[in-house]
């Protein structure tokens, strides 16, 4: 093993573990409590960001596309927890707009439904970090726990494939889902679109796109979502810098992913600009206290609200940005995950009524 892999595997096993220590002590190694906006980070959560201050890691901006993506997929892995018993793992390719693209299917254990419900979760990373490997504790978690099939597109990813490359697979992969669905013991009015961070933008966007299709999502589930590239909100002022996800580093994302500056604009890419959300499935939008993205993700909640679309929001205020990959680590992250799972279930059980 290179010893650049070697390094990075021993910083993320010293930073679980020291984030693991007892709570009496993690209070005391802290310091004191942090609050912005009225809220008080999560005190695992600020011991992380300081030990990860402390790693000698550089910030995403100052590393090349090749280590971050390294270091996203180690870090997701390490942090994520046991990994959640699960009936069937299958990988697949099916045909998308850049040729053949491969799909990770994810089946219950147990399952004694003859059609299930099924999630097409679009991971994150700045649309250019993530894979089906990075994302299997969390896709392994939410199959478990939520009784859905989960479909997990490999979508292109930027800088080698920029704006919109990936939404565009995104939507193949929807469809192709929406086709086959009974084919694939799934049922077809039973199809979530969801993500979070980019994925979430991706998947935002991807409903305002197959809103004109004869088969819908029949709910949008957004995890701290970026809707608006254009980085203007009081929560880029007050959380774009210590909380993990910074300024910096959306800007790097951005700048890897748009073709252009001017593609800010363009409701795809910042859905929350669409000048009409009517005719788009309900949506459960989640975000975090100490994220750059909160505010935007709030205003695109409200703004699916004024449109008509059944929509609930909650803040997990707590928490920092990237909390999905936190479940083995961070005890309120992984509450956060259940409270999720549990508002995704109850909303697919009102189907029908």
């Amino acid at each position: 093993m290179p010893f650049r892999e070697i390094a990075r595997e021993l910083q993320g096993k010293a930073a679980n573990l020291a984030v693991r220590l007892p709570i009496a002590w993690v209070n005391l190694l802290a310091g004191a409590p942090v609050n912005v906006d009225g809220r008080t980070l999560d005190v695992r959560a600020q011991w992380l960001i300081e030990v990860l201050g402390r790693s000698g890691q550089p910030p995403v901006e100052r590393t090349s596309v090749l280590e971050a993506r390294a270091n996203y997929d180690a870090f997701m892995l390490e942090m994520g927890g046991r990994p959640a018993p699960i009936g069937e793992i299958v990988d697949r390719t099916i045909d998308g707009p850049g040729g053949r693209m491969r799909v990770r299917v994810y089946r219950p254990a147990g399952a004694v439904a003859r059609l299930l419900p099924a999630i097409l979760y679009l991971h994150g990373g700045g649309w250019v970090m993530g894979s089906l490997e990075g994302y299997d504790l969390v896709s392994r978690y939410f199959c478990a726990r939520s009784g859905c099939v989960v479909v997990v597109p490999d979508y292109r990813l930027a800088p080698e494939h920029r704006f919109s490359a990936g939404l565009e697979d995104s939507i193949a992969a929807f469809r192709w889902l929406a086709r086959d669905a009974t084919d694939l013991g799934i049922d077809p009015a039973r199809l979530v679109i969801a993500g979070d961070s980019s994925g979430g933008n991706l998947a935002a966007a991807a409903a305002l796109r197959l809103r004109e299709d004869e088969r819908q999502a029949c709910l949008q589930w957004l995890i701290y979502p970026v809707t608006d590239l254009g980085f203007e909100t009081a929560s880029y002022r007050s959380c774009g810098a210590g909380f993990l996800l910074t300024r910096a580093a959306m800007e790097w994302f951005r700048g890897h992913y748009l073709n252009d500056l001017a593609e800010v604009a363009d409701p795809l890419a910042s859905p929350l600009r669409a000048t009409d959300l009517a005719g788009l499935p309900p949506a459960l939008v989640y975000t975090a206290g100490f994220d750059p993205l909160r505010d935007e993700g709030k205003a695109y909640a409200d703004r699916l609200t004024a449109a008509g679309a059944k929509t609930i929001h909650r803040e997990f205020e707590s928490l920092t940005h990237a909390f999905v990959g936190f479940r083995g680590t961070i005890h309120s992250a992984a509450r956060a995950m259940d409270d999720m799972v549990a508002g995704l279930r109850h909303e697919l059980a009102q189907l029908g009524r």
